[in-house]
């Protein structure tokens, strides 16, 4: 072990979810200490194998081991895969001299923690979700240094760090932002303005919500950006994207913190890193979570709902109806607007990147 040339792996993917705080803490590790040399690991498989070498940092891969959720043959594959995979790990680890092993979550966490365990690597584990995954379930049993995105996730030795972000996101202005963030989104300049988006892959009952009431949110003076996601494009009943009025739709928007300070609101899945990055900045928010899956959405909303900076609907309410009734006099509403964006940056976390990189550094001196 050297501490004045560290050697940090970072292991997480498959999502945006992963891999962005996992490149926010990577920055961080680079601003606070520029020797220390980063490796990323993920799957062959995942989003990672884009997005992490377009951000400048070197990336190896291991096998993708699910842990099936029921008896299947691939239940009875999983020890030699897992092993297979703990393998693989242990040699990236080796190779890279690793000073410490960073989790935040994903298929390729588990075998990496094993590994690391087996060499006796410090570990630090992050965790963005308020019900924590598998892979960091079993982590946060081989380490004291557990960092968490929510107060209320109950993992052991939990440390509430915050959501590490960008810091073009987290050092946003809203305000001095503004003007310039609706110009370059072909959006008026003073009129009220609902951004919505269901994320990098869209939400497709989000979408047709917002395509049946873009008359009425049209009629009542306001605006609306609609990020549909990648191959989502809303189209009309002759089978051409929707147009109308005071309406724009496209599949993506290059930086977050674009909409983030050209909105009056936000309406959204609750997804960790929305929760979060809306805190951070202070944007009154309209939350839908997803339906699917172990009810993670709803719990990551319920600390901004509760604090006054979000409203929080179910997916199978959020109809044309509720547009009428709840959202467009939200958006009408500037008083309740700026009491909401003050309830919300208060409890934002801005700092969670510097955070984790000082936790890493520690571990890696120890």
């Amino acid at each position: 072990m050297t501490t004045n040339t560290p050697s940090i792996v970072l292991a997480g993917g498959g999502t945006a979810g992963h891999i962005s705080p996992l490149l926010a803490i990577a920055a961080a590790l680079r601003e606070a200490s520029p020797e220390t040399t980063i490796l990323a690991v993920g799957t062959p498989s995942g989003m990672e194998t884009r997005l992490v070498p377009a951000a400048g940092v070197e990336l190896a891969t291991i096998d993708r081991v699910p842990f099936p959720r029921r008896p299947s043959a691939d239940l009875l594959r999983l020890p030699a895969r897992l092993a297979g995979a703990v393998r693989q790990a242990g040699a990236i680890l080796d190779t890279a001299g690793a000073d410490v092993l960073v989790g935040v979550g994903g298929y390729v966490c588990t075998p990496m923690y094993l590994a690391a365990r087996k060499r006796r690597i410090p570990i630090v584990i992050h965790e963005a979700n308020a019900r924590p995954g598998l892979a960091n379930r079993v982590g946060a049993l081989m380490t004291r240094r557990v960092a968490v995105a929510f107060a209320n996730t109950p993992l052991r030795h939990a440390r509430h760090v915050g959501m590490p972000m960008r810091t073009e996101i987290s050092g946003l202005d809203r305000a001095a932002a503004r003007t310039a963030a609706r110009a370059a989104l072909g959006l008026d300049p003073v009129q009220p303005a609902l951004i919505v988006t269901g994320g990098s892959s869209g939400a497709q009952s989000i979408n047709r919500t917002i395509a049946a009431a873009v008359e009425r949110l049209s009629a009542a003076g306001i605006q609306t950006l609609h990020i549909t996601g990648r191959g989502k494009a809303v189209m009309d009943s002759d089978g051409r994207p929707l147009a109308a009025k005071d309406y724009r739709q496209v599949e993506y928007v290059d930086g977050m913190e674009l909409a983030y300070a050209a909105a009056d609101v936000l309406l959204a899945r609750s997804g960790a890193a929305t929760v979060c990055e809306v805190a951070a900045v202070g944007v009154p928010a309209v939350l839908v979570p997803l339906p699917i899956g172990n009810g993670e959405q709803a719990l990551n909303a319920a600390g901004l709902v509760a604090a006054g900076g979000a409203l929080l609907v179910n997916d199978r309410d959020f109809t044309p109806e509720w547009v009428d009734r709840e959202l467009i006099p939200l958006i009408t509403d500037q008083p309740r607007l700026a009491a909401m964006a003050g309830s919300s940056y208060r409890l934002g976390i801005r700092n969670a990147d510097q955070r984790m990189a000082d936790l890493i550094l520690e571990a890696a001196a120890s």
